[in-house]
């Protein structure tokens, strides 16, 4: 993706006709970020280097003062603003850290700030931005709408703009970063990973760290949902998405920034594009490593090096930056509900059984002592069952032989493991309205502990016909079961024994209402 052209005439000249002298270097060594942002550790990666059998080092700009790198561009191009300039206040677009970044320098500052926020932006940026004493304008559905209304602002009273990315001064501001990490880890590199939105830190750490080390790569990461970038650069041209996604709302971008995209053609090695479960594995890599939880862009690099190591072995020193921590908190559980199968470590399928007697348990004993993540199942009819099931998987290798396992043993089984729909949804519909009178349901508690499932169901297979079964591990320390079972009337009377006898808390629900609605 590089031209080969020399790296002097951009660092430090015109360059394509543009009418601004950029002299970038100069730019980011003088660049006035110290006042708001701090040295951001570069640290190792203890758990993320065992891993990869590589040393993996993170730029922790999640720990600035308002969990972003944004602050240092802000800063730095409202420093270089005019005092007549800066007297009229300024104004902003963003969905968060750019907000964040202009709202606390604009404070330190002195002076006013408007910020133009699309009516999605997390509630936590948002409240971020008025603490810092901003003024917050809600507009629009999305990033470009935000945008244009805040340009409209600007005209109309005669605000200075400050633009997230596309913006020399913001670029430089960025450039800091890549300045910090040369000067941190004087040994050699092999590639940094920067996460993409607009472009401003990509832009800026590429021009510093070619300038000083050309044969350090430099890679860009962006979320399948939104890879502006990769397209264009591929396209030879800026390309703008019809739409993008907002799990990585830090980089929900359209459309890179012309003056980033200029500067990523001559010196960006390389672009990654990760999906969200991958995302969702590298906060999780993240927090092991630094017991820290940044937001899904803030994890975008440590995914895009993962990623780039699994196809690249070797023993070169790689570096990510961890760009931001501003998590919303709701979010958390449907990073946990995939980040094991972003990691490879679990795997969703189902199974059709015969309904049989012994066929259930049979089943179950070919699973094994294999730690059950979720298992779902609802008795549709005297013919056949379907299950839905997650299991835990730590070897390579093992999914696929289970797989075969249940297969050869005459299971029909279905791959769910990349199935969105499956995922998102299907996973949590597994059920509906049994055909049969004699159902009683049941909620159990045990210690969830390896194996302790797997007991579970071999004893309830000793016992009457299961007609549903509900179980996820959600990390808690017990285990909840919710099962249904087919006791005839004559039978009954032997039931309070039988559930005495498995050792576990349990409550009858088959008056419950709600299962009544919906599943009776």
């Amino acid at each position: 993706m590089k031209s080969g052209r020399p790296l002097a005439p951009l660092l430090d000249s015109r360059e394509d006709g543009d009418p601004m002298a950029h002299n970038y270097l100069k730019r980011i060594l003088n660049a006035r970020v110290y006042d708001v942002a701090v040295e951001s550790p570069l640290a190792t990666a203890v758990g993320l280097s065992r891993k990869l059998g590589r040393d993996v080092l993170l730029k922790r700009e999640d720990m600035q003062a308002v969990f972003s790198f944004k602050l240092r561009g802000a800063y730095n191009k409202i420093a270089q603003l005019t005092p007549s300039e800066r007297a009229q206040g300024v104004i902003a677009a963003s969905a968060g850290n750019h907000a964040q970044g202009v709202a606390l320098a604009a404070q330190r500052l002195h002076i006013r700030a408007i910020i133009v926020m699309p009516t999605i932006a997390p509630r936590i940026k948002v409240e971020a931005v008025r603490r810092f004493g901003a003024e917050v304008v809600l507009f629009g559905e999305n990033y470009d709408s935000a945008y244009s209304h805040a340009l409209h602002l600007a005209t109309e009273h005669g605000l200075p703009f400050i633009h997230p990315y596309d913006d020399p001064d913001v670029i430089a501001g960025q450039g800091t970063v890549g300045m910090e990490i040369l000067k941190q880890h004087p040994a050699d590199i092999e590639a940094i990973f920067v996460p993409v939105g607009g472009g401003g830190l990509i832009a800026g750490v590429a021009l510093y760290v070619k300038a000083l080390r050309p044969q350090t790569q430099i890679i860009g990461v962006e979320p399948s949902d939104a890879d502006a970038l990769a397209r264009s650069l591929a396209a030879g041209r800026r390309v703008a998405l019809d739409r993008v996604g907002t799990f990585a709302d830090g980089v929900a971008v359209r459309q890179v920034g012309q003056e980033p995209f200029r500067i990523a053609r001559r010196l960006v090695d390389r672009v990654l594009v990760v999906g969200n479960d991958a995302i969702c594995a590298a906060i999780k890599d993240i927090f092991e490593d630094t017991r820290s939880i940044v937001e899904p862009s803030g994890a975008l690099a440590v995914a895009g090096l993962k990623a780039y190591a699994a196809e690249r072995p070797g023993n070169g020193a790689l570096v990510a930056i961890a760009s931001g921590a501003n998590m919303n908190f709701d979010r958390l559980r449907h990073v946990a509900e995939r980040a094991e199968i972003g990691e490879r470590r679990e795997i969703l399928f189902a199974a059709t059984i015969p309904e049989v007697p012994g066929s259930f348990r049979q089943f179950c004993t070919l699973i094994g002592q294999r730690n059950i993540t979720e298992f779902n199942y609802r008795y549709a009819g005297p013919a056949a069952a379907h299950v839905f099931v997650g299991i835990q998987v730590t070897e390579p290798g093992a999914a696929g032989e289970l797989l075969a396992t249940l297969t050869r043993a005459g299971y029909d089984i279905l791959d769910l493991t990349d199935d969105e729909m499956a995922k998102l949804h299907i996973r949590h519909l597994v059920g509906g309205r049994c055909p049969v009178d004699d159902e009683l349901i049941y909620r159990f508690e045990f210690p969830d502990r390896p194996g302790a499932l797997m007991g579970f169901l071999d004893t309830m297979g000793k016992g009457w016909n299961i007609s549903l079964f509900h179980y996820r591990n959600h990390g808690a320390d017990y285990g909840r079961v919710l099962i249904g079972m087919q006791v005839p009337a004559a039978e009954r009377g032997a039931l309070p024994q039988f559930l005495a006898g498995l050792g576990m808390d349990y409550q009858e629900e088959t008056a419950n209402p709600a299962y009544r609605l919906f599943l009776r």
